[in-house]
């Protein structure tokens, strides 16, 4: 399964780019290029669900719980 999430970059009053994604609270990156601003943002996003995961999974069984979830 895929699931697509939205980047909204633009530039910055102060010289380059900032990104924001609204389906991911407080996910927001900031780079000189476009470029930076994005893989900024992919990291804020991949930080934020896998903190997400872990909150959700604690205290589950493990037998509960068939294979890892790779956010990449």
């Amino acid at each position: 399964m895929k699931g697509e999430l939205t980047a909204i970059i633009e530039p910055s009053v102060d010289g380059g780019f900032w990104a924001l994604c609204p389906e991911v609270p407080g996910a927001n990156g900031q780079g000189e290029t476009v470029a930076e601003a994005k893989e900024s943002l992919r990291l804020a996003v991949a930080l934020i669900l896998e903190d997400r995961l872990e909150d959700f999974l604690r205290g589950l069984p493990a037998e509960a719980i068939r294979e890892p979830l790779v956010i990449r």
